[in-house]
Parts: structure tokens; C-alpha cells; sequence
């Protein structure tokens, strides 16, 4: 198996929101994206709280959901350019989230 690697942290060992040692690797872009997610290296770790457990965790807070997806434009768009992330994934989530994504990870919740 090849190692993990994310654009967006080098510690894929701690809850990137509040620094849990148990975690859980998310794909910020599921369904149809998530190969684009492993492809483009758009992980990120997460606690199981802030994972998948109402009402805190992405895939039950549609705004925490905002915010991941944000996050992972945020850095995408630091490696290839905003056109090519419209053509991969179809829809401007920093315009939607309307403030930097990084505020929350230096908020630590």
C-alpha cells in the first residue's frame, strides 16, 4: 500500500480541528471525487467526533461539510489554479463559504 500523503497537513496523526490522537482519514471530496480526493492528495485527519458523529462531524453538519470542502479548494488552488478545480469538482466552495477556511483550524474549536 502506498503512504498517504495531504497538501493540506504533514500530521496525519492528530485531529487537524482539535488535535485528537485518534483518527480517521477523511476524503474531503466523496462520492464521485474521491479518487480526485486521493489523487490530488485532499485528506484530512479527523477525530471520530469531528468525523462522522452528530452534530460536529462533516458528514452530518452540512457547514462543517462547507468548511472541509473550502479547505480543500483553499490548497488545491495552491498547486493548480482555480479553472482546473472548477473542471475536477464543479462548484466554488470558497465563494460559498465566504471567509477563510484556515480561521477555524487556528480557532481549534
Amino acid at each position: 500500500m502506498a503512504s498517504r500523503f495531504s497538501i493540506i497537513t504533514d500530521d496525519l496523526e492528530h485531529c487537524i480541528i482539535c488535535g485528537s490522537p485518534r483518527v480517521e482519514i477523511h476524503h474531503i471530496f466523496g462520492g464521485a471525487n474521491r479518487g480526485n480526493s486521493e489523487k490530488y492528495h485532499l485528506i484530512i485527519p479527523l477525530c471520530h467526533e469531528h468525523h462522522n458523529e452528530p452534530p460536529n462531524g462533516v458528514h452530518h453538519n452540512d457547514k462543517m461539510m462547507l468548511w472541509a470542502h473550502a479547505l480543500g479548494q483553499l490548497y488545491f488552488e495552491t498547486v493548480a489554479d482555480h479553472s482546473r478545480f472548477m473542471e475536477l469538482f464543479g462548484r466554488d466552495y470558497l465563494n460559498e463559504y465566504g471567509s477563510d477556511p484556515r480561521d477555524l483550524l487556528d480557532s481549534r474549536l
